[in-house]
């Protein structure tokens, strides 16, 4: 598990890029890109799975377990291959060409576009807190109908959405200091916002009547939605296929920690940089939601959870201790933390299309640096299509509600995203076999147990949404089988 000092040389593809990030950098972007606005919401529903104290902290430790073991798997890949484009990379070397592309393909389209426009829409949304003329049913342009199922619209909220990706794509087009700069100051922030709430709950919220409700009978299921029919989590079986599909909500808000591998060209001394900011980073960001959840649970009881307003258990948090500025408090933590999480998912997105390109799997310019040592073509792509992804909404027919395209998107990838990580832990087994004299400055933590626990529990969980829920499912693997006549588009262009 040693990780000594090695050369900064950059391997021949990412040539031309400007090593910049240290250790602190590559860590405050594996935070920054985790911590979105998922921790103050997905507890909601995980609770209404779920409905027990006890077991929605157990669901949270196991995301936890299985994000660090993930993080400490991917860091032998990243010592062992530290170039821009990371789990592309990894794929493409350990099993395919196009087993990495149709990972990049699904970035592209929707896994990180996707998230920068959920993202910036859930900045827009709080900032309404703020501006009420900030809203999504104030509109520049009213929903135009394409289908009877779909719309197209700008209202107030959807364009500061785009103002705010389009700001960030500009400011990294500048360079990676300026970027950098961003990522650092925003995610202090809203650590600093995170911790905060998790004071005011463990000490200034603290609530006897909560605490004795909660964990009184802390294993009990109560209030829980039916999974299936019939199927709830007050039977053993039921409680695991809960606690399965609850994964969805907290894996989603832990993800994006791969992210920093994208950026490997620009890190300095990337076989011990990486390894070690994925093991800080991931461990420093399940504390925090572990804290915070207890946080949750000694102030609100469960039944508060399952059903505060909108989802907003934070807010509903907050409100308890602050009753009068508990809801402005929160929105500002919100809008600070959407905000450095933007600013990291845009920085690294675009060097995963980057190391494509020079693959001859994306457009060429996307490979091509520009005056500022960054690939500005591909961090423009991203950000046109991301704006895409924020002016479609979906119509629900029976109610008139709009919603929005991303979330259906999302929603169908996470099955999805799940199969690239498995696939890229199974890369460390076979690139132990084919490649058992690559130089390997780290090697995965408590290998081989813990890569296979990390297969196991995460295919485990896979195939329990593909039964529970086919129709998240499904989708996601129709939106990967898209990529593969669009790979061979690019090789035969």
């Amino acid at each position: 598990m040693a990780l000594p000092g090695t050369s900064d040389q950059a391997p021949p593809a990412d040539a031309g890029f400007r090593r910049q990030l240290g250790l602190l950098d590559s860590t405050m972007i594996v935070i920054g890109s985790m911590i979105g606005s998922g921790i103050f919401i997905v507890s909601a529903d995980m609770s209404r799975q779920i409905g027990s104290a006890g077991w929605l902290l157990a669901a949270w430790v196991l995301t936890g377990i299985l994000t660090v073991t993930g993080a400490l798997s991917y860091g032998e890949l990243a010592g062992m291959m530290p170039r821009a484009g990371g789990q592309y990379v990894y794929l493409r070397e350990a099993f395919s060409p196009l087993s990495g592309f149709l990972y990049g393909w699904t970035l592209f389209l929707v896994i990180q576009t996707g998230t920068i426009a959920a993202v910036a829409v859930g900045f827009a949304r709080f900032t309404g807190v703020f501006l009420p003329s900030v809203s999504e049913t104030i509109y520049l342009i009213p929903p135009i109908h394409i289908t009877s199922g779909y719309a197209v619209s700008l209202s107030t909220a959807q364009l500061l959405g785009v103002a705010v990706i389009a700001f960030l794509t500009w400011t990294n087009m500048q360079g990676l200091r300026y970027g950098k700069i961003v990522q650092n100051i925003f995610t202090t922030a809203k650590t600093g916002g995170l911790l905060g709430l998790i004071a005011a709950g463990l000490v200034l919220g603290w609530n006897h009547v909560a605490v004795e409700a909660n964990f009184s009978n802390a294993w009990q299921a109560r209030g829980v939605d039916a999974i299936a029919p019939g199927l709830t989590a007050a039977s053993v079986f039921g409680l695991f296929i809960a606690i399965c599909v609850s994964q969805t909500g907290s894996l989603f808000s832990a993800d994006a920690w791969n992210n920093i591998t994208f950026t490997a060209g620009e890190v300095i001394n990337p076989r011990r940089n990486i390894p070690l900011s994925l093991a800080l980073g991931t461990s420093t960001v399940i504390l925090l939601y572990l804290l915070t959840n207890a946080a949750y649970l000694v102030t609100l009881p469960i039944e508060s959870i399952q059903h505060a307003p909108s989802d907003r258990v934070a807010t509903a948090t907050l409100q308890h201790v602050f009753p009068v500025a508990g809801a402005a408090l929160m929105a500002l933590a919100i809008m600070i933390s959407t905000f450095g999480c933007m600013n990291g998912l845009i920085l690294a997105g675009a060097r995963a299309y980057f190391a494509m390109a020079r693959d001859g799997v994306f457009f060429r310019r996307a490979g091509v640096l520009n005056r500022a040592h960054v690939p500005g073509w591909a961090l423009a792509a991203q950000g046109v299509w991301a704006v895409l992804l924020v002016l479609p909404r979906t119509h629900d027919s029976r109610t008139g509600a709009y919603g929005n395209l991303y979330s259906n998107l999302l929603d169908y990838v996470i099955s999805a995203a799940l199969i690239f990580y498995i696939l890229t832990i199974a890369a460390v087994f076979r690139l132990r076999r084919i490649r058992p004299d690559a130089e390997r400055p780290y090697r995965a933590f408590g290998y081989p147990a813990f890569p296979a626990f990390y297969i196991l529990g995460a295919a485990t969980i896979l195939l329990v949404l593909f039964i529970y829920r086919p129709a998240t499912t499904w989708p996601g693997l129709a939106i990967v089988m898209l990529g593969l006549p669009v790979y061979y588009w690019f090789r035969h262009e």
